[in-house]
């Protein structure tokens, strides 16, 4: 039995809280459904009627995604044996610079290979999940901090270290990656594309495994949704370079 005293036990305690943090953020913008309060912060908008609940949720989503990562800091500096989950050396910082940009590569590659698995199926590209992302980003630009910082910031602590930080301790790495991708892909809440978070979750986890840094895995996510937040934000521009150039 662990003791209430040990390292362990606290640092399984620290890991609660983050998980318990990234919950309450998760669902804290349910409290703007309650009239009086929807009311309250619509008053603080200055957007055209028919926008001013997408920029209400856009700066709900910053201001309470930046809350959560600034409580999951205070929270892990108070243990400082939190990322200890692997055993022998982490590699450099460097190393795992490096390999958070060769990871972006990876999921980009992984996805191809999860669309064409999709495709055969018979599944449509085009995640909605994305697509109601993008439209509240192009009402609310504040919402790509979200999108490409707090969010793979506190994915990465919650699903990697967290989740599949956990699972390795009692499982190999096949069976602690994939559960974990799973867990992944099922909260974004976008089934239809299970398969592509799954592979993309599979890969943040190879990559924390790899280096024994969550670094890694962070500098990925964040490569990948600022990628995509690039591309749809200019697919209309970016189309037309395609367009032009010699068939």
């Amino acid at each position: 039995m662990t003791s209430i005293n040990s390292p362990k036990f606290k640092t399984q305690k620290t890991a609660f809280y983050v998980l318990l943090t990234y919950i309450v953020f998760q669902l804290s913008s349910l409290i703007l459904l309650v009239p009086n309060v929807r009311a309250f912060f619509l008053g603080m908008i200055n957007a055209p009627a028919d926008q001013e609940g997408i920029v209400l949720f856009g700066w709900w989503s910053a201001i309470t995604g930046g809350i959560a990562l600034l409580v999951c800091i205070i929270l892990i500096s108070r243990n400082k044996q939190f990322f200890n989950v692997f055993k022998g050396e982490k590699a450099t910082i460097s190393v795992s610079i490096g390999w958070g940009i060769i990871g972006f590569f990876l999921v980009l590659f992984g996805q191809s290979i999860g669309a064409q698995i999709e495709a055969a199926i018979g599944i449509d590209m085009g995640s909605e999940n994305t697509e109601t992302i993008m439209m509240i980003t192009r009402i609310a630009p504040i919402m790509i901090l979200v999108s490409v910082i707090f969010g793979p910031i506190l994915e990465e602590l919650v699903f990697r270290r967290v989740v599949f930080g956990s699972l390795i301790q009692t499982q190999n790495f096949w069976v602690a990656g994939f559960i974990s991708a799973i867990i992944f892909g099922a909260i974004h809440m976008d089934f239809t594309h299970i398969i592509l978070y799954t592979i993309t979750g599979f890969i943040f986890a190879f990559l924390y495994y790899k280096t024994h840094r969550l670094l890694t895995s962070i500098i990925a996510h964040m490569m990948l949704n600022g990628f995509v937040t690039y591309v749809q934000w200019n697919y209309d521009k970016l189309q037309q370079i395609i367009d032009s150039m010699p068939k």
